[in-house]
């Protein structure tokens, strides 16, 4: 679906507006005075909890539906959701509108009528501390005490082993080269890169480790390929991965950069991005072979989307519910309780020790989980032990009108930790459906609204 250049202009002007603006009426761009800090650090955002306060950092996938069904199912709680974006902006379906196929509407909503609707109270703020021997949260707003606290910050880039501790050229590339990744100006920035190529090599690179949306840098290369076609841009997609192949939805996505891209997209397996050098446009990249010898080489560019290597929000490491060097959140299975503090649990794409991919559908279902443990809790029934775990459901675009898909169940099994002590461990079973179809293509919207219904009611 094409959307007019009138349409487009009114929407890049919502986008700017919305990613713009903050709480407590400070701009983004606007610098935070040590006498501002001080005053936000002793006033409080709210009254002393009468002790059913759930406070939910993040307003994403999973940090909504917590916060719906918490109030859902313990009416007399008070739960508060502290996100620090204007405007709720979906990840997922994103890349479609990247490359033109979808309106921005389609894509956001304003996080105050449903917060209004289901009874939470919604703060626009940014966290920047957590205390949890008293139990505090502190905002660039003031702070908020909590009962039970719900972690769902989403993700951080780590460009340390391109750049070291420069943070400054860690910014640069973040704008030059946007992973878009993050809602927000990242994704109208490679829009408009995008829009503004004219031809030559555009570089998708993926990270090592895990990262957000596992599919998105493969869709994203079939749509900007297809992008490329409909406007007779002579370029290249060329996907920098460092395994040997794509994950998931592997002979799906491969099939289509064959037979619908075959001379647009380059697939390259096992080339890690070791190095970036903007002003040359130039990466350093480790190439293994079959033999196991890497070798560098230098491929040129004249755009890229450069993903770097993924880890936790340092609120998780903040509260000190963090583990591993990408300080993924350290939980118990399967109840996203965090073993550091039986009152705060993380959800989202901040998980770690699971096997679950960083999705949005993922997301939504751990909220579930934590909305009926902490409302059991508050209700003072019976704790709940018999789990429902979530289902990944995720479908990706390879073109204007199909796709492919994958779904995913968990379940829990018996296991023995490494002190040989029982324990119960969590194991998947993936379906891939990599035959591109329409319906599938159809179904992706299907799915996305039914999403939007679950979150916003509409």
């Amino acid at each position: 679906m094409d959307i007019s250049r009138r349409n487009l202009l009114k929407a890049s002007g919502l986008s700017v507006a919305a990613f713009a603006v903050t709480g407590c009426g400070v701009a983004a761009s606007a610098s935070v005075t040590p006498e501002i800090k001080s005053e936000a650090a002793v006033k409080k955002l709210m009254p002393k909890s009468t002790g059913k306060r759930v406070v939910i950092v993040g307003g994403g996938w999973g940090g909504l539906t917590a916060a719906r069904n918490v109030k859902k199912q313990a009416p007399d709680a008070e739960v508060v959701v502290l996100e620090k974006r204007a405007l709720f902006t979906s990840c997922p379906i994103s890349n479609e509108w990247l490359v033109g196929e979808i309106p921005l509407d389609f894509l956001t909503r304003d996080f105050f009528t449903a917060a209004k609707e289901y009874g939470y109270k919604m703060l626009q703020t940014t966290v920047t501390d957590i205390d949890r021997k008293s139990r505090t949260v502190a905002t660039t707003c003031g702070t908020i005490d909590y009962d039970y606290l719900i972690l769902s910050p989403g993700i951080r880039y780590d460009y340390s082993g391109w750049f070291g501790d420069d943070a400054q050229m860690a910014e640069r590339c973040r704008q030059e080269c946007p992973p878009a990744l993050m809602q927000g100006s990242e994704h109208a920035a490679l829009k408009k890169i995008l829009e503004d190529f004219e031809g030559g090599n555009f570089i998708i690179s993926i990270p090592d480790g895990a990262y957000r949306c596992p599919p998105a840098p493969y869709e994203r290369a079939a749509l900007i390929a297809n992008y490329f076609r409909k406007n007779d841009i002579d370029g290249k997609v060329i996907i920098l991965d460092p395994k040997d192949s794509p994950k998931p939805k592997g002979p799906g996505f491969m099939a289509a950069y064959k037979e619908l891209y075959a001379d647009i997209v380059e697939f390259h397996p096992n080339s890690s991005v070791k190095g970036v050098d903007l002003d040359k446009k130039e990466l350093k990249v480790a190439v293994t072979d079959a033999d196991l010898k890497t070798t560098m080489k230098i491929v040129k560019f004249d755009a890229a989307n450069l993903i770097p290597v993924n880890g936790a929000s340092e609120l998780i490491k903040k509260a000190g519910v963090s583990m591993g060097k990408a300080g993924w959140g350290s939980m118990k299975a399967p109840t996203f309780q965090t073993k550091a503090d039986d009152r705060v649990f993380v959800i989202g794409d901040s998980v770690g020790g699971y096997p679950y991919p960083k999705s949005g559908s993922i997301a939504n279902g751990q909220g579930y989980i934590v909305a009926d443990q902490i409302a059991s809790r508050i209700k003072g029934t019976k704790e709940i032990t018999n789990v429902t775990l979530p289902v990944n459901t995720c479908y990706s675009m390879v073109n204007d009108t199909e796709a492919i898909s994958i779904s995913a169940t968990f379940s829990l099994v018996d296991a023995k930790d490494p002190e040989g002590d029982p324990i119960k461990k969590i194991v998947g079973d993936k379906k891939a459906n990599n035959k591109r179809s329409a319906a599938l293509g159809k179904g992706t919207h299907n799915w996305y609204q039914g999403m939007m219904t679950d979150l916003f009611g509409a």
